[in-house]
């Protein structure tokens, strides 16, 4: 009996002391509920003016390039620079072997004393003609008043005729010959001074000072007239060509109307490229409108290099100037008001760019002057997260 009962024995036994060691826990300490403050960067939101910027792809280009031509075929005797020289307005860059361009000029200067010529005959045969004629047509009056005696042939008379007709023909095509002479001198001299012309153009020089783009021939070359021999182009006269959104053109055009000096840079190796914005295109296709910005300090950019650059936009007023990170939703920012976040619908006015640095521009019609903006992104941003701003 006993045996039975000392297991329930040492059961209540536990039980006792547990409910004892319960009793007599101390009491835990209360759970306070505290909610999460999040700590953000802000900064005092100070409307100012400032200038939005466009980065634009473009091309440096040459409107004054020129591709000098052989102006009659022959063979090249010299050329005198090489791609990328530099040289002077006048500077001799290549030249035709002057016997392939002598002998036309001989020619066309014989022909023209040959016309001379000819012309002082003709003047000195006409008054021969003309005696000619006159003792033709005094003999074909004597045949005629024979025959009508009849004490000449008619045979004879016919000669007479015959022979008078052949003097008028004579006469009137040296009429025409001296007639047509002025006509005829002038189409010789004409082309006498194109032969002159082109044994000038003998020597390629440069009509302005200029950088050598490419030269395409070598000495002893063989050329026909037009061919391209080289080309140059003003290096102090070099544009960028470059698109940009057909949307801005408009305000771009009428900034130029205003006077506006509209100002661009853009990076090259070791150097930076200034440029202004001179003209804009009157067409415009999908991909946006050709403007064209005149360089300022681009003597050693080559024609046909690829840049990037950043041209200026009008200035605009009453903007804040935030970090991309600002902006929650591509339409709204953060104002922390009682250390909590209130959101702000804006918009967009554009981008400034600063080396590395891009900043955006926005217009925030309900913020408050000088209240604190979030510039950290939080992914879970929401009305009344409550935010703790740290230290600048």
């Amino acid at each position: 009996m006993r045996r039975r009962l000392l297991p329930l024995v040492i059961i209540l036994a536990a039980i006792g002391v547990f409910v004892l060691l319960k009793s007599t826990r101390p009491a835990p300490p209360a759970v306070e509920v505290r909610e999460r403050v999040w700590r953000i960067e802000a900064s005092a939101s100070v409307p100012v003016e400032a200038r939005p910027t466009l980065v634009l792809y473009g091309r440096i280009e040459a409107p004054d390039r020129l591709r000098a031509a052989a102006p009659v075929s022959g063979r090249l005797l010299e050329v005198l620079v090489r791609d990328g020289d530099r040289v002077a307005a006048g500077t001799v860059l290549a030249r035709l072997d002057p016997r392939d361009l002598q002998p036309r000029v001989a020619q066309a200067r014989g022909d023209v004393d040959r016309e001379r010529i000819r012309h002082r005959s003709d003047l000195a045969a006409i008054e021969q003609e003309k005696a000619l004629l006159a003792l033709a047509e005094a003999k074909q009056a004597r045949f005629e008043k024979l025959k009508n005696a009849r004490l000449g042939a008619e045979s004879a008379y016919d000669q007479t005729r015959e022979e008078v007709a052949r003097v008028r023909l004579s006469l009137t095509q040296r009429q025409q010959a001296i007639a047509e002479h002025p006509a005829r001198l002038s189409q010789l001299q004409a082309k006498l001074a194109e032969a002159e012309r082109d044994a000038r153009r003998g020597e390629i020089v440069a009509p302005f000072a200029a950088r050598i783009g490419k030269v395409e021939v070598a000495a002893g070359d063989q050329v026909q007239p037009g061919q391209a021999l080289l080309s140059l182009y003003a290096s102090d006269a070099l544009f960028l060509r470059a698109r940009v959104p057909a949307i801005y053109a408009e305000e771009l055009r009428m900034a130029l109307v205003r006077g506006e000096q509209l100002q661009a840079t853009a990076d090259f190796g070791a150097a930076t490229i200034r440029a202004r914005l001179q003209r804009i295109s009157g067409e415009a296709d999908a991909r946006g409108v050709d403007v064209l910005l005149r360089i300022e300090n681009g003597a050693n950019l080559p024609v046909g290099a690829f840049v990037n650059a950043v041209l200026e936009r009008p200035p605009v007023a009453d903007v804040l100037v935030l970090p991309f990170a600002a902006l929650h939703g591509g339409d709204r920012i953060y104002a922390v008001r009682d250390g909590r976040l209130a959101s702000l619908k804006v918009t967009r006015v554009g981008e400034r760019r600063e080396g590395d640095d891009v900043q955006l521009l926005v217009r925030v019609p309900d913020v408050r002057a000088g209240e604190p903006v979030m510039r950290t992104h939080l992914p879970n941003a929401i009305d009344g997260l409550a935010v703790e701003v740290a230290a600048p």
